[in-house]
């Protein structure tokens, strides 16, 4: 796809980090001696929103304003590097470039230092922003504000910016700080996190129904078009056309979570501009903070790293649903096709026993699941395959035939169920297509009045399980 242009308005920082060892304490006071083995910077706050951008190919302009100093100069350098547009940064001699140090003692961090000015920007600077932006806004596919309470975002530059936005149709999404959101009103969304969100909305976050409430809450109060907040290691709550929804996260390990929300917002806009579902862009928010908060200080997430969490995640996700989802798990089936719907899946289900599997059943399943985008299977229980195949079968009990069955790169869910048809199942999932064997043709198929289409497939001449377990049998013999 076509890379997307986004905008970055927000406040720009530089991340300077010392890095070294510590084996005593000072004879001066209780604190470590740290002997310093590195030092360096990188790129923080709005400019990390806009690296992450970079990562992921988009096309980056940056907003804001730095001052006249050595740190400044670094910062459009280092932005000149990654080709990031800095056409609209300001410069304001009377502040300074805002600077974090952190101190980080065996790759943990110790002690952080700022250097920066919290006062408002000027009216006259609000103004030259604003001017500057109001023409531009239109060739842009979205746009962050990435607010950090350091002046750059006031009240009224934040509202007009949104209105900016909503007038041309783009996207803003905005990082929240401080506990009035007022500002942000009319946004696209906002990304609290938990304890931001509580803050803002009074309602203490306990379970998924006060989530739910917080979520409505900021919706109406602050009128998003998408209610969100990050969870941390729960994920993602989003609110969409009054149905909740809980993005788990998948990050495997944590050694940092400094700029994790820059690649959350990062991750978001860049999929939103390419008009993809709010579910779609939250698992792709989600990947990218796994990334990033498995290396230590500001970092970014590229594709093939993001694809590669994602890929993790279905492998996982394949089994996490063979475990869970049998057919009197109404609820869990309902939801799996709600999510699959969301993003515009095309689902194709078929079922059967498959007790001994063979190359009939790899050749059938394979067809099938070239027909759309999610094969689900309908396997039948232990105890309907007696009723169908008598008291010897199967042979293989449930559970390992549905591991056999997920172990297929071509089947994404098993559904286990008990009677002898999957008629009911079929009614819960109304599948784009229906497949059965071409032995099925002009004979009643359970279910078909519940998918959309039924597609016959042909079998493999001479294949079966029945055949295969009565020729061990004349083995035996």
């Amino acid at each position: 796809m076509q890379a997307p242009k986004i905008l970055v308005i927000g406040d720009l920082m530089v991340d300077h980090y010392i890095w070294g060892n510590s084996s005593r304490i000072s004879p001066e006071a209780p604190v470590p001696v740290v002997d310093v083995k590195e030092e360096n910077n990188r790129l923080g706050g709005a400019c990390n929103v806009a690296n992450n951008l970079i990562s992921l190919n988009a096309e980056v302009s940056l907003c804001g304003v730095i001052g006249r100093d050595s740190m400044g100069d670094w910062m459009i350098n280092e932005l000149n590097k990654q080709n990031i547009d800095i056409q609209y940064i300001f410069q304001d001699p009377l502040r300074p470039t805002t600077q974090k140090t952190r101190i980080l003692i065996s790759s943990q961090q110790a002690l952080r230092v700022d250097r920066e000015s919290r006062t408002n920007i000027s009216i006259a600077l609000e103004a030259e922003i604003l001017e500057a932006l109001q023409t531009c806004i239109t060739k842009y596919d979205a746009i962050i504000l990435s607010d950090y309470d350091k002046g750059l975002l006031t009240p009224s530059l934040t509202s007009t910016l949104i209105a900016y936005a909503r007038e041309n149709n783009k996207p803003i999404l905005c990082d929240p700080k401080g506990k009035d959101y007022n500002k942000y009103t009319n946004a696209t969304l906002l990304t609290p996190n938990k304890k931001e969100a509580m803050d803002a909305t009074g309602i203490n976050i306990k379970d998924d129904e006060s989530l739910k409430s917080a979520l409505k809450k900021m919706q109406e109060d602050y009128s998003l078009q998408i209610a969100l907040i990050t969870l941390s290691e729960d994920g993602i709550g989003i609110l969409n056309s009054n149905q909740m929804h809980k993005i788990p996260t998948i990050a495997k390990e944590v050694y940092d979570v400094t700029g994790a929300g820059d690649s959350v917002i990062a991750a978001l806009a860049y999929k939103l501009a390419q008009n993809s579902s709010i579910i779609s862009a939250c698992e792709f928010a989600n990947a990218a903070a796994a990334v990033v908060v498995g290396k230590v200080g500001s970092a970014t997430a590229t594709h093939n790293e993001i694809n590669t969490f994602l890929d993790h995640q279905n492998k996982i996700d394949k089994y996490k649903h063979m475990n869970l989802l049998k057919s009197t798990q109404k609820d869990e089936i309902l939801n799996l096709v709600a999510n699959l719907r969301s993003k515009n899946k095309r689902i194709i289900f078929s079922n059967g026993c498959f007790d001994i599997l063979h190359l009939g059943h790899i050749q059938y399943l394979q067809e099938a699941r070239k027909l759309g985008d999610v094969l689900i299977i309908g396997l039948n229980s232990d105890k309907s395959v007696r009723e169908l195949k008598g008291e010897t079968r199967p042979i293989n009990n449930e559970q390992d035939r549905a591991k056999v069955l997920l172990a297929l790169a071509c089947i994404d869910y098993v559904i286990i169920f008990e009677d002898k048809t999957p008629k009911d199942l079929v009614s819960l999932i109304k599948p784009d297509i229906l497949v059965k064997g071409a032995d099925y043709k002009d004979k009643e198929i359970a279910g078909s009045e519940f998918a959309k289409e039924v597609k016959l497939i042909d079998f493999l001449e001479g294949r079966s399980s029945s055949n295969i377990i009565q020729k061990i049998h004349q083995l035996k013999e």
